[in-house]
């Protein structure tokens, strides 16, 4: 990394003011200099309606710490998320890959505690976020771990700060190379919520953040009825939602889902990992890559383009 970049000084950021509403990071301490979140003040976002406020790495140390969850279906993955909630709420999930382990996405708070866990397991050899709601401290976390953080180019306008570790990626779709060769990681651009929106895919995991937002009904089992009797899942049901604004709630365009649809068709994958915990769908390869194209066709048909071309879509 270039010369000029700051060791981790957890001292020296300790004091800069942290969004309460994103988690985002700003770098000063002067609420005069600072008074509002350029990222919650967007239409995707928004500020609580008690207003804008601020706190600090400090102060979320001593009230705060990340809880560590494995992902049931493969204990190569492992959930980290802050206790009580802060900010969005979402969950960072380390992957542990051959060559080396990998962040996907980031939360705010970053403590001793949390630094020594990931040096136990060998430290980070990269960190991938998935948009600008999660880039929260971000560098501090590249700092502490010398390693580098990936983010999409189209995005680079979201940044509080910027670093020497700070990787952007051009491509659509990014094979991770760790020290020279394949970490078998790969990242996949596929916007829709943000211009360069990511999502990422390791051996057959497909890591969605809220680039593909997990529905109650994705969630839902209908494996048996109340009198223990087999069933089948009802039509029409679908598993994502696929938003410009999740907490707004506001849809992507049809052509926006067919453009991300003939990037993900490519690639297989058995089970899909959102941006909180318990946010997970575990299925065949064939059934997940329907349930994906199923929930597409149902934001399109509800949505009024009955003839899209994507109605005609299939899995074949």
């Amino acid at each position: 990394m270039a010369t000029e970049e700051p060791a981790y000084d957890p001292t020296r950021t300790a004091s800069w003011l942290v969004c309460t509403a994103c988690g985002t990071q700003f770098p000063t301490a002067s609420r005069d200099e600072v008074t509002t979140c350029f990222i919650c003040d967007d239409p995707r976002q928004f500020t609580p309606p008690g207003g804008q406020a601020f706190t600090t790495l400090d102060e979320l140390r001593a009230s705060h710490e990340n809880t560590w969850t494995p992902i049931p279906c493969d204990d190569r993955l492992m959930s980290i998320v802050t206790e009580p909630k802060v900010a969005i709420g979402q969950r960072a999930i380390l992957i542990r890959t051959p060559k080396g382990n990998v962040l996907w996405d980031c939360i705010t708070l970053l403590d001793e505690a949390t630094i020594e866990e990931i040096q136990g397991m060998g430290g980070l050899k990269a960190i991938v976020i998935s948009h600008p709601h999660y880039y929260t401290t971000h560098v501090e976390w590249a700092r502490a771990f010398a390693c580098p953080v990936y983010l999409a180019a189209e995005d680079r306008q979201w940044l509080t700060q910027s670093s020497s570790h700070q990787v952007f990626i051009t491509e659509t779709e990014l094979d991770l190379q760790i020290d020279g060769t394949s970490s078998g990681v790969k990242v996949l651009k596929l916007g829709g919520h943000f211009p360069g929106s990511l999502v990422t895919l390791y051996d057959g995991r497909l890591l969605i953040a809220d680039t593909l937002v997990t529905t109650p009904a994705g969630l839902g089992s209908w494996d048996t009825d109340a009198a223990g009797n087999t069933r089948t899942r009802p039509q029409g049901m679908n598993s994502y939602a696929f938003l410009w604004s999740i907490p707004n709630m506001i849809p992507l365009a049809p052509d926006e889902l067919e453009r991300m649809w003939n990037i993900l068709k490519k690639y297989e994958f058995r089970s899909s990992h959102g941006a909180f915990l318990n946010v997970d769908i575990v299925k065949s390869e064939a059934e997940m890559k329907q349930r994906l194209l199923e929930s597409m066709q149902i934001q399109i048909k509800y949505s009024g383009y009955g003839n899209h071309t994507m109605l005609k879509e299939t899995t074949g």
